[in-house]
């Protein structure tokens, strides 16, 4: 390739990525190239991709993960020090709700050694935010059978307000319609996971209006963890610094949480002169115990990480900058896993506590003898007689 004009080099990327050719961007792509998508990109999309796999994988393919997009290029200007400058538009949809997605670009590309060194995007990202669908204030990431969920109020703490409740909503929904999700992690961009409600929305309503606009805000709150408690996919949430309120609900949704050891966890309610939302007042009584619970309703007590952990409300404690890799491990772990089983005990977990021994036992046998009908039960016992690793495909 050392030969080959930086504006043919460019064609063949553009032609590589429409056909998904990946060998052909392996020969394309420099061992060290870096990539840049503009900020502002939905779904967390904007920012340095270090190395092509980092690229392909969380540039490009983040994008084809949520877009039917095609680069169209129309220009190629020379610029000096092997520099291209090429300007065209993307043209497609968004793959969540078809909307049309026509949108400027500025490519400026840099040629090292016959290969593409570096790829800087400019474009219109409110165009790419308005194809993206209707999620505003959370990124939703599916990629190998784990979907992404994460709380995008950085500026705010992740405070819940009505938007990110009909998001939060939206979004179980289309994790709870999409098959392919084994397993879910839910996480916050920013310091903190999420601080609750938004109280800014409590002052700014007058307090005639208050009463409807909590009753909306939490109808959709409240459905969204229904939706998530009732999938079979198990759910891991990762939690940095402040994690209160009612946004606590998000972690009774999960299976599993991974908090930073200097995490802190509250209610919060009783200084409001307000009671309860997001589950607390069942899922709290049965992780930490009725004692514990009372005391941290009446007396708005605060814990740590380490507090959290003995009273049950978190699972592991790891340093803040390990948190989001640790659990992502895990619900990769889990994502390959035999997800209707572990659907069927999530069920019979969260029933345990209302349903009698007999009816508990009845449940297990029932369950156990529909699991045996699956693929992945028939997987799980030839691979144990093999003495191999199972192969689950999550039916």
């Amino acid at each position: 390739m050392e030969s080959e004009k930086p504006a043919d080099l460019a064609r063949a990327l553009y032609s590589a990525l429409a056909t998904g050719d990946r060998e052909q961007l392996d020969r394309l792509l420099h061992p060290e190239f870096v990539g840049r998508t503009a900020e502002g990109m939905p779904f967390g999309i904007g920012g340095q991709h270090d190395g092509p796999s980092a690229m392909r994988s969380n540039g490009w393919g983040a994008i084809a993960r949520h877009f039917e997009a095609r680069a169209e290029p129309e220009r190629f200007l020379d610029l000096a020090d092997s520099r291209l400058l090429v300007t065209g538009r993307y043209r497609g949809c968004g793959k969540h709700n078809g909307a049309p997605l026509d949108a400027a670009f500025a490519h400026l590309i840099t040629v090292e050694a016959g290969r593409i060194r570096a790829l800087e995007q400019f474009t219109d990202t409110a165009r790419w935010r308005d194809a993206a669908g209707p999620l505003r204030t959370v990124l939703l990431d599916i990629a190998d059978g784990v979907a992404t969920l994460r709380l995008n109020r950085p500026d705010q703490g992740n405070a819940i307000n009505p938007d990110m409740a009909d998001d939060l909503l939206e979004a179980a929904t289309l994790i709870a319609e999409n098959a392919s999700v084994r397993a879910v992690l839910i996480a916050g961009i920013g310091p903190n996971f999420t601080v609750g409600g938004d109280l800014a929305v409590f002052a700014g309503t007058k307090r005639d209006e208050l009463p409807n606009r909590l009753r909306r805000m939490i109808d959709s709150y409240h459905l969204a963890i229904e939706r998530l408690t009732g999938i079979d996919a198990p759910v891991v949430a990762a939690v940095r610094g402040g994690a209160g309120g009612g946004g606590l609900g998000l972690l009774y949704a999960a299976d599993i949480v991974v908090a930073a050891d200097d995490a802190r966890f509250a209610l919060g309610y009783g200084a409001l002169g307000l009671t309860a939302d997001g589950g607390n007042t069942w899922f709290l009584p049965r992780m930490v115990g009725m004692r514990r619970a009372q005391e941290l309703f009446l007396l708005n007590r605060r814990l740590t990480g380490q507090e959290a952990l003995e009273f049950g409300l978190v699972s592991r404690l790891v340093a803040s900058d390990a948190v989001e890799a640790e659990a992502a491990g895990l619900a990769m772990q889990l994502a390959a896993g035999p997800t209707l089983a572990y659907g069927a005990v999530r069920r019979m977990l969260r029933q345990s506590f209302e349903t009698g021994l007999s009816n508990q036992l009845d449940a297990e046998k029932e369950s156990i003898v529909a699991a045996s009908c699956s693929d992945d039960a028939g997987e799980g016992i030839a691979a144990f007689v093999a003495k191999r690793r199972p192969q689950f495909k999550g039916r």
